[in-house]
């Protein structure tokens, strides 16, 4: 005969939330392909320039895999939580770049032309340098929100940042753009790359709060809805601020992503299609002005419109005292002669675009060896990159970290697009950058920078709730024993 006891016991496990998975061995494995794919890309390139695999494959593998492997476990160790896809596909970029640059390094042309030194070996070391700020973002900004307490400094710094090369003795002119400043024992740095990321923190910050004021209207035009006037003064200042950027520093790509980037937070913070639509029209009434008077802009107009007439004026030697441009052209010659499948690693032409083909021209670079297939997988890629950037602004709980987001992965992608529709011939182009693959340590250093932030607010927005506290009050249970 079988007794039952009643025995009160207090319930003292709880439940866990299930969370998302950390994710960490999924982008460890992706990282490897990550890192393998330029050590082939590498291997491949000796063995088309002069049939032997390069001396230097295992240093050069050996120091992606050891740069990867940093920026791994600091994710691993600081933002557990965050996108497995961002820091992979930053890493093939980066590593498709340096082999790229390694590549013109070897052009008997290149080497032949005055002050020529290698390339890849400082784009290694800056690499390195954004590693270590990536990491150093995730250790210390431990909470993204903070930022927001920061906005109106972020403001003043990034203007510092922008005024920086018009500053007589520390500002270079170079090629007619006045982007850079010159750092003596250091060489050139281009503080707009900074002054970007800064910006989307002060854009964040402030239509955080304005964003319920931005987004009321007083009448309705042609089915779209007209902001109020003393509403327009935000818009007016940017615009204005830009169009200063454009005049001053003759610097057509840094005005267009700082308005592009703030319309683009205006229309995410306040669902406004008007403002869209006034962004675009003011961005190209303040580019036709300009343009109609600054000589630089109009040689890049010309090089746009009419490519050829400008290569015939370039090699011409014309002292019009203009500077003309015959990379246009040659970018154009590079993506032809590319066709679908490209030359192959180590087999085209691109060094005839000169000192511009590992840096500003780049992509043509890569479209004549790797072809219009190559071209569409590395825009891809770029395409990924901005669309985890999004997913994450989605994912985010606060609405500063959402707007936040946007600006970095919106900034980001306007990028990509100014940068290669100016190579292509689509637009006028900019003097900008891609992102990660072009030689530059301000670009690569900064783009970093950008990653840990973007990755920083993924782990905050992925990271699973904390389970509940014991309660003391919890019911008693009943244990049945035969």
């Amino acid at each position: 005969m079988s007794s039952s006891t009643n025995t009160p016991t207090h319930h003292t496990s709880t439940i866990g939330s299930i969370g998302t998975p950390s994710r960490r061995n999924t982008e460890l494995a992706l990282l490897v392909f990550a890192v393998l794919i330029p050590v082939f890309a590498y291997a491949n390139v000796g063995l088309a320039i002069d049939g032997t695999v390069p001396a230097g494959l295992l240093s050069y593998g050996l120091g992606l895999g050891l740069i990867a492997g940093v920026g791994h476990l600091g994710v691993r160790k600081f933002a557990p939580y965050a996108d497995p896809l961002l820091l992979p596909l930053a890493t093939l970029l980066n590593g498709l770049g340096l082999v790229m640059i390694w590549r013109l390094d070897q052009s008997k042309l290149l080497q032949s032309l005055p002050n020529f030194a290698q390339a890849a070996p400082r784009q290694l070391m800056y690499t390195a340098l954004g590693i270590g700020l990536f990491v150093a973002v995730l250790i210390f900004l431990k909470d993204h929100r903070v930022l927001q307490r920061y906005t109106y400094i972020s403001m003043f710094a990034a203007l510092v940042l922008l005024l920086l090369p018009l500053v007589p003795g520390l500002g270079a002119n170079i090629y007619g753009a006045k982007i850079w400043i010159s750092i003596p024992g250091l060489g050139t740095l281009q503080p707009g790359e900074f002054a970007k990321i800064i910006l989307a923190v002060f854009f964040a910050g402030y239509l955080m709060v304005k964003r319920d004021a931005l987004a009321l209207a007083s009448r309705r035009f042609m089915g779209l809805y007209l902001p109020r006037g003393r509403d327009l003064g935000p818009i007016l200042v940017v615009w204005f601020v830009s169009i200063l950027i454009l005049v001053f520093e003759t610097d057509l790509g840094t005005s267009l992503l700082f308005f592009g980037m703030f319309v683009i937070m205006l229309y995410v913070a306040t669902e406004r299609t008007s403002w869209i639509v006034f962004g675009l029209l003011m961005s190209a009434a303040g580019a036709v002005g300009v343009a109609s008077f600054e000589p630089h802009i109009q040689t890049r107009v010309q090089a746009w419109l009419n490519p050829l007439h400008e290569y015939k004026l370039s090699q011409a030697g014309t002292h019009d005292g203009i500077l003309h441009s015959e990379q246009a052209m040659q970018a154009l010659w590079a993506f032809g002669s590319g066709g679908t499948l490209g030359t192959g690693w180590g087999q085209g032409h691109s060094e005839l675009i000169r000192f511009a083909a590992n840096s500003d021209f780049i992509l043509a670079s890569f479209g004549e060896e790797l072809g219009l297939a190559g071209i569409m997988a590395i825009l891809v890629i770029y395409g990924l990159i901005a669309e985890r950037g999004i997913r994450t602004a989605l994912a985010a709980r606060d609405p500063f970290g959402k707007l936040l987001a946007v600006g970095l992965s919106g900034g980001f992608a306007l990028q990509v697009f100014v940068v290669a529709g100016g190579v292509m011939g689509l637009i006028p182009l900019t003097g900008m950058t891609m992102p990660f693959v072009a030689y530059g340590g301000s670009s690569v250093i900064a783009n970093w920078a950008l990653m840990g932030i973007l990755i920083r607010i993924s782990d905050t927005a992925r990271r699973p709730a904390p389970a509940p506290a014991p309660s003391p009050d919890a019911e008693m249970t009943q244990v049945v024993r035969p």
